[in-house]
């Protein structure tokens, strides 16, 4: 008899066999059984772990759940239960047209924050520059960044995914790093994977030196002894500076030069940078902190949440911060996306360099030209990731078919995630439209609702537009059967990337 079939009679084998075997059914019935799990996402787990038994068992163990751990989840609802959220009443905006006030009362059900009016919400970069020149409205972001934290009197709180030790990387640590020596109190959260470089570098030792608090975040990864299990890849992907509970910044981009030298062959990095006063400054200081304090443990009685009372501006714009992640409700940053594309009655224009959509936000893109939307959305030419750049591509067909116009922008990684709505609404943020946005991934995005601020944003994609390649149905139709394969079966096995 040979070898191998009677080891695997043998009473050890035997168990071992069963075993896996046992194993095998239980992982099946977990990806099954999962709760605010889509059906794709568990047919796509449920062949692979039955096609691929032992990898997919691995896999699915690694990547197949969102679990942060009991104890980061647990400190956070006590961070965000012991955190008043702000008194908004005196900042109501006039009511709003019932479809507008619909995706506000969705995004407060997130975090309990409201709609409020007396906002000022500026667009920076240079609105004359060339559409060719993306690097000059990085840069006049970063130094107007630079210029608020110099006037810094309390605190500065700073939240980045990635950032560099280059120009622009050194410039906002050079002026944190005065600011705390002159007895502000700075505060800085990062992504402890997005910038690990930067942790390990001198400008990490400059700013804790100078007295700021310095907090790499998800250094750790829920473990069972020393095998990590969960998903071992949840980021804090959320871009937020909050000055003084006065000035806040949000968008796309991080703290780095537009060259992006992690990444140089796909540069200029594309972004835009929100420079917000008001009411809605206190939203992004209640984000920041409450994830803050669930990561320190720091007193709450020794931070800013309320003080000072924000100034109304005459701008008036109303806006709305929420924000995501794996400590959040489930599908909310979808839900968000998808109302927004049906709230849409006349245009809706959309920039986003990872684009692997769930079936709500697909159907949604498809169903808007088919009302008489007029539907365009913008995509990097060169994708940065293979993986999601083909499973980009695998959607285009849908798009087109139904009368998107679809766009690649060549100059450079097109890094935006915007979204404009008749010219009369926009959501700008960190959130892509793939998983790690809509699932994983701690996000930050803002709602606002006035024709002025939604008017600069929409001319920045406008500007971006006009470079941009418009892809025909006919090519698309026209690409080879291995291509088709390739970019399908990469956009087919989407629910686990």
């Amino acid at each position: 008899m040979p070898f191998a079939l009677s080891w695997s009679y043998s009473p050890p084998g035997l168990l071992f066999s069963l075993t896996i075997f046992v194993l095998h059914l239980l992982v099946v019935a977990r990806a099954i059984t999962r709760p605010n799990r889509t059906p794709a996402s568990r047919v796509a787990w449920v062949a692979m772990i039955m096609f691929l038994p032992l990898l997919g068992i691995v896999a699915y163990l690694l990547l197949g759940e969102t679990s942060i751990g009991h104890d980061r989840v647990r400190k956070s609802r006590e961070a965000e239960s012991h955190t008043l959220l702000p008194d908004d009443a005196a900042f109501a905006p006039a009511p709003l047209e019932p479809h507008v006030a619909a995706l506000f009362d969705l995004g407060r059900s997130i975090n309990g924050f409201a709609a409020v009016a007396g906002n000022r919400i500026e667009l920076l970069g240079d609105p004359d520059a060339p559409p060719d020149a993306p690097k000059r409205d990085s840069d006049l972001a970063i130094a107007r960044l630079v210029a608020d934290i110099e006037q810094a009197r309390e605190h500065v709180h700073v939240s980045f995914y990635i950032w560099l030790d280059d120009r622009n990387g050194g410039e906002v640590a050079d002026a944190i790093a005065a600011a705390a020596k002159r007895g502000v109190h700075c505060r800085i959260m990062v992504d402890a994977l997005g910038s690990r470089a930067f942790i390990h570098s001198p400008r990490w030792r400059q700013l804790h030196d100078a007295g700021a608090r310095m907090l790499a975040m998800l250094d750790d990864v829920p473990r069972l002894g020393h095998l990590a299990i969960g998903r071992v890849d949840l980021r804090n992907h959320r871009k937020i500076v909050v000055i003084d509970n006065r000035i806040a910044y949000c968008g796309s981009q991080n703290c780095a030069d537009p060259e992006f030298r992690v990444k140089p062959k796909f540069a200029p990095w594309v972004d835009v940078l929100l420079r917000c006063e008001g009411p809605v400054v206190r939203q992004q200081q209640h984000l920041f902190l409450t994830t803050w304090i669930a990561e320190t443990g720091e007193a709450l009685e020794s931070l800013p949440v309320a003080a000072p009372a924000p100034k109304r501006f005459e701008a008036d714009a109303v806006a709305q911060v929420f924000g995501t992640g794996p400590t959040t409700r489930d599908n909310a940053m979808s839900d968000m996306f998808v109302a927004c594309m049906y709230a849409a009655r006349r245009e809706l224009l959309i920039t986003t360099p990872y684009f692997v959509p769930d079936e709500a936000i697909l159907r949604a893109l498809c169903a808007a030209p088919r009302r008489g939307v007029q539907t365009t959305i913008v995509f990097p030419a060169r994708n940065d990731s293979w993986l999601v750049g083909h499973a980009c591509r695998s959607t285009y067909h849908d798009l087109l078919e139904c009368g998107a116009a679809v766009h690649e922008y060549p100059l450079g990684l097109l890094h935006t995630k915007s979204m404009t709505i008749d010219g009369e609404l926009a959501l700008i943020g960190s959130a892509n439209m793939d998983r790690r946005s809509l699932e994983l991934n701690y996000e930050n995005n803002l709602l606002i609702a006035d024709r002025a601020a939604v008017a600069t944003i929409r001319q920045r994609q406008q500007a971006y537009l006009s470079v941009s390649h418009p892809v025909a149905i006919d090519a698309v139709r026209a690409w080879p059967l291995r291509k088709r394969l390739v970019q399908n079966a990469i956009g087919m096995m989407s629910p686990l990337l």
